[in-house]
């Protein structure tokens, strides 16, 4: 395998995977099928050639959205992690599956026809940090209590008790 590592997987951590090449055609879709994978106005990928994709703990659930793709998920937790057509040899991984989405910008918007009207003022809107409601002790409970798992590989999860 190549010297490239770059890691990701599902909340419940029972699905990781591994790129073996530094992801290509990072993009956002608005597509009808996108924003009903990801429960959400919009989808957001990049991709590699299925031999520089490796799972790495489990095995991904697959849900044949049309004759020409599959989309595949965590069976878990739900988690949407990635999407392949039949007849390319590609795999793309959803960006928020990344351990480290940050690292991926998207260089161009597809479905554009899907878009809701509203995108572009999302930004502007009043923002306010995680946990700086009016219920810090809410957020401490849901931070102690955290099943998620870490964005980074372990060797087991959940961890032995």
């Amino acid at each position: 395998m190549a010297a490239i590592r770059i890691t990701g997987g599902c909340q419940c951590g029972a699905v990781r995977y591994a790129l073996h090449a530094a992801p290509t055609h990072p993009n956002i879709c608005y597509c009808r099928m996108c924003q009903k994978q990801f429960g959400n106005i919009f989808g957001a990928f990049a991709g590699v050639r299925t031999e520089e994709f490796a799972v790495t703990r489990g095995a991904l659930a697959w849900f044949q959205s049309s004759d020409s793709a599959q989309r595949g998920f965590c069976r878990d937790c739900g988690t949407p992690l990635a999407y392949q057509f039949h007849d390319r040899p590609r795999i793309s991984v959803s960006l928020g599956s990344l351990d480290e989405p940050e690292r991926i910008k998207p260089e161009h918007q597809y479905g554009v026809e899907g878009r809701v009207s509203w995108i572009a003022e999302i930004l502007t809107l009043p923002e306010t940090m995680t946990g700086s409601d009016d219920a810090p002790e809410r957020y401490e409970r849901i931070r102690r209590t955290n099943r998620q798992h870490p964005d980074h590989d372990t060797a087991v999860w959940p961890p032995a008790s």
